[in-house]
């Protein structure tokens, strides 16, 4: 079942259950997945890898907003945005730890005989083909900068 089958599936529910807080996350997550399937010429499907990116995008999107609602002391948008974002994560791949990534990259820099920052690039370009929506590239960056610094 692809992406855009399951949220149809449960955008269904979601009426069914009269859930609109969900209903409406649902919806906008689908308007995301739409608009980059639509912005591809035609006849072209859309990638597990975009849907996926498409996702994680609309995830720092939640995060940031929720971020400012906290500081602004507006719960009850904050609530909404943190809810938004507990729904779209379930359509995401499992995260990794931050200790699984830590030996995952120790791994790989080993492997690419990487010892100073100056091959930062090589690693996090292999890092990101082996994470590939398992683990937050900004987190997979401060961890490389420790262990090649």
């Amino acid at each position: 079942m692809s992406l855009e089958e399951k949220i149809n599936a449960d955008i269904k529910q979601a009426m069914f259950a009269k859930d609109k807080a969900k209903l409406d996350a649902l919806r906008a997550v689908k308007a995301a997945v739409l608009l980059v399937k639509t912005s591809k010429p035609q006849g072209q499907e859309i990638t597990a890898e975009e849907e996926i990116q498409t996702l994680q995008r609309l995830v720092k999107q939640r995060k940031e907003a929720s971020l400012t609602y906290k500081e602004q002391n507006r719960e009850d948008l904050y609530n909404d945005e943190v809810f938004q974002l507990e729904v779209i994560e379930k359509y995401l791949p499992k995260q990794l730890s931050e200790e699984e990534i830590r030996e995952a990259l120790k791994t790989i820099i080993s492997e690419l005989g990487a010892t100073s920052p100056k091959d930062m690039g090589k690693v996090m370009q292999s890092a990101q083909k082996t994470f590939a929506g398992q683990a937050d590239n900004k987190l997979v960056s401060q961890i490389v900068k420790e262990l090649l610094g």
